[in-house]
């Protein structure tokens, strides 16, 4: 049996980015295993997108833009499952965005955007 993780990770979607960037990411939220959708207030926190659970007492992901980029909230998720669905992130993300996504925290990407070119 794996153990069932708790914890915050951050990848580089920043809050600066263009517009037309951030607008990409409910598509690619949409892509990923578990999406629930959008908190309402009633179930989640209002605009916060959610996978697998608004139940914070439950197995679930959430996710914020925060000044550090964007936040991942994981609570009670199999570690397995987390690292696999936060590795098809990036590369989703990598994909959609046309930027390298990855944690700055560990080494994955500079503060800079890699932009990629075509």
């Amino acid at each position: 049996m794996t153990k069932q993780i708790s914890e915050t990770r951050n990848v580089n979607i920043r809050h600066d980015l263009p517009k037309e960037i951030m607008n990409k990411l409910p598509d690619l939220y949409k892509r990923m295993e578990g999406w629930l959708g959008f908190g309402d207030g009633t179930n989640g926190m209002n605009g916060i997108p959610y996978w697998y659970s608004f139940d914070e007492e439950q197995a679930f992901i959430s996710a914020s833009i925060e000044p550090s980029g964007l936040q991942f909230l994981v609570n009670n998720i199999d570690e397995e499952k987390w690292n696999l669905w936060l590795l098809r992130f990036k590369k989703e993300a990598t994909e959609i965005l046309g930027f390298k996504v990855g944690e700055t925290e560990l080494g994955e990407v500079s503060s800079t955007i890699e932009w990629i070119t075509l």
